[in-house]
């Protein structure tokens, strides 16, 4: 199985960016994504707010936890995870996690055509450390409590609806999510060290309130063949939802997800892996592997959040390591495309691109002080390649 299958074409939203081109079979596995130049160049020096960057980009500071937005009334949250972009008229609107216990949520940030803040407010509140999601295609947030026994929350972004709690999609450490259009399935991770990989059918499609819940079969190989299989109790009371199945795969602590053309990446913190499901052929394999990079020389470590571009580059968030974003391109090479200095206490979260793919959103955690309430969101300008 070739590992090209980054695709490019029309975004489907932060979680489901879909790329275009075709899947290509063989009779081996191509060796995961390897070190190289970036598409952008090398990174320079640190700007004002200490991110390094390559020519061309620039970045600005979109809020801190406890202060309020710029241009608005509204105390920006602690702990800022997990987020997406959601268009809005000839504007966007970006929203973010609460990863903290309890009171965690989620809250949005308006932009108008031009990039300018025109609003900040609060589309989830009362529940427990809201790590990642995911974006679905009619344009809802699914935010995950990372908590035993945790809940997806479906909520609107425009803050109009009240966010309505999902335990037909299974009661387990959540993580994130991405939506499958074609197949009509949500992804689910699962951030425990003998975590599973899942995927929520719905009844009917626009509509989580009820669906079967399933767990992916496999092997312990790092590449193969796989199936999957109903999960009994979604509640998963008294037995967890990963003990119920023989034959499920275990993951060393999932993170991000991300969907596009018949394929999803997701990451496990525990060993420094990216996967891949090739959906059109039932199989798995290692998109990066951090200890497959000759002479330790990996760029990518602490693996995170995902997400990718419309032109197919995948991005993936470092919770640790050098505090980079990186990029793994089409061509299985994998950089760093920014650097957070002075923040080494904290992770990046949330990464994702506005509509028209020519900015990035992302938070630092916990900032500077290594406290969640000192977490800073931003926004990275750009030429990206679209």
């Amino acid at each position: 199985m070739e590992r090209r299958t980054f695709l490019r074409g029309a975004v489907i939203g932060s979680s489901a960016a879909a790329f275009g081109g075709t899947l290509m079979h063989g009779a081996a596995y191509a060796a995961p994504a390897q070190p190289g130049a970036g598409p952008y160049g090398a990174l320079g020096a640190a700007d004002a707010n200490g991110i390094m960057l390559p020519s061309g980009f620039t970045s600005r500071v979109i809020a801190r936890s406890g202060q309020t937005v710029g241009g608005t009334s509204y105390t920006w949250h602690s702990a800022p995870d997990g987020g997406a972009c959601f268009a809005d008229g000839s504007g966007w609107i970006y929203v973010s996690n609460s990863e903290i216990n309890p009171s965690g949520g989620a809250s949005a940030v308006k932009f108008n055509s031009s990039g300018t803040v025109t609003g900040a407010y609060r589309i989830l509140s009362n529940t427990r450390q809201n790590c990642a999601g995911g974006k679905t295609p009619w344009n809802t947030w699914l935010s995950c409590e990372e908590v035993d026994r945790g809940f997806v929350y479906e909520t609107d972004p425009y803050g109009l609806n009240a966010a309505v709690q999902r335990p037909a999609m299974g009661r387990f450490k959540h993580e994130a999510a991405a939506a499958d259009p074609v197949r009509q399935v949500i992804y689910l991770t699962e951030d425990e060290t003998s975590g599973c990989f899942y995927r929520f059918i719905p009844t009917t499609w626009g509509n989580l309130s009820s669906g079967t819940l399933q767990v992916l079969t496999a092997g312990t190989a790092t590449s193969g063949s796989f199936t999957w299989a109903n999960v009994p109790d979604p509640d998963g009371s008294p037995t967890a939802t990963r003990s119920q199945v023989s034959g499920s795969k275990k993951f060393n602590g999932g993170e991000g997800c991300h969907y596009a053309n018949d394929t999803v990446w997701f990451t496990t913190k525990g060993d420094n892996r990216v996967w891949q499901l090739n959906l059109t052929s039932n199989t798995y394999e290692l998109a990066y592997d951090d200890s497959l990079v000759p002479g330790g020389a990996a760029p990518l470590t602490g693996v995170d959040n995902v997400t990718g571009s419309s032109f197919g580059d995948l991005y993936v968030a470092e919770d640790g390591g050098n505090m980079e974003i990186c990029v793994i391109t089409p061509d299985d090479v994998v950089a760093p495309f920014l650097r957070i200095t002075g923040q080494s206490s904290s992770e990046i979260t949330g990464p994702a691109f506005s509509p028209a793919g020519n900015r990035l959103y992302f938070s630092s955690q916990r900032g500077t002080t290594g406290s969640s309430s000192a977490g800073i969101t931003y926004e990275v300008t750009g030429p990206f390649r679209v």
